[in-house]
């Protein structure tokens, strides 16, 4: 079997990063060749750096990487996508936020292909960054997300006893991942409400894969974003056994800013 190359060029996006050492970064990379990886960006804190305006936080960036032993080190990088408005207004920085802890969150340190998921991930960042409801394109980030990562809700049938559901008020069970009838809901581990107007959207937003343009046209009231949002955030949680730091800084910007 051939050795891996000891150097690569490859888009990636940064996920997070921290101060390592007197003057480095170390930052976690989502690649479409290698998946999540953790690299060195050498000097990238010191003023007039050639690597620290290349580098910024959720930024896309074409790298040259050198492997190393324990971590990879970043010898050359170029600015693809800034993605200029997620440093503009910090209520769409805080959901660019979540979305890479929820993606870092839910991938392993593995040098294998992502490239689905990096361009989920790049197309999510472009519309949190643009489009008109950065919320509305966080819920279909997560539903997406969830059927690559191999945790697809069932919202089309009962999950418990694959009955078609009738278009009423149903229960949604994270511990059976998915919507469960009102007949089977006392067979459920705690079944939460689901109304039914929440269970179409998000029958919607699963629908819709890879065609946003079929979601981006619609107006959900505010009482539906926290609906949907109640029942993915639950179903997430459950599914990481903790809370996401970034869901209390959004939280936090949704007191100070006006929401979509």
């Amino acid at each position: 079997m051939p050795k891996a190359p000891r150097q690569f060029r490859s888009q990636a996006i940064i996920l997070s990063r921290r101060d390592f050492g007197e003057s480095d970064r170390l930052l976690t990379l989502f690649t479409p060749e290698r998946g999540k990886i953790r690299a060195i960006a050498k000097g990238a804190r010191k003023p007039g750096a050639k690597l620290s305006g290349h580098v910024e936080l959720f930024a896309r960036s074409d790298l040259m990487i050198h492997r190393g032993r324990n971590l990879d080190i970043i010898s050359q990088a170029e600015l693809i996508d800034p993605y200029l408005g997620l440093r503009e207004d910090l209520r769409r920085s805080a959901y660019a936020n979540y979305v890479a802890e929820l993606l870092d969150r839910f991938t392993a340190d593995e040098d294998v292909s992502q490239s689905a998921l990096f361009e989920l991930l790049h197309l999510t960042l472009g519309r949190v960054a643009d489009a008109a409801d950065p919320r509305l394109a966080t819920r279909y980030y997560e539903l997406h997300l969830l059927d690559l990562v191999g945790f697809r809700p069932e919202l089309t049938a009962c999950v418990l006893t694959r009955a078609e559901l009738l278009p009423e008020a149903q229960f949604f069970s994270n511990e059976e991942g998915g919507a469960v009838s009102r007949a089977a809901a006392g067979m459920a581990s705690a079944p939460v409400s689901l109304e039914i107007e929440t269970l179409k959207i998000l029958r919607h937003l699963q629908r819709s894969a890879g065609d946003y343009d079929q979601v981006a046209s619609l107006r959900l009231s505010p009482g539906q974003h926290s609906d949907v949002e109640r029942i993915l955030l639950g179903y997430i949680t459950h599914l990481l056994e903790s809370k996401l730091q970034s869901v209390d800084f959004i939280r936090r910007v949704r007191r100070t800013a006006p929401a979509p």
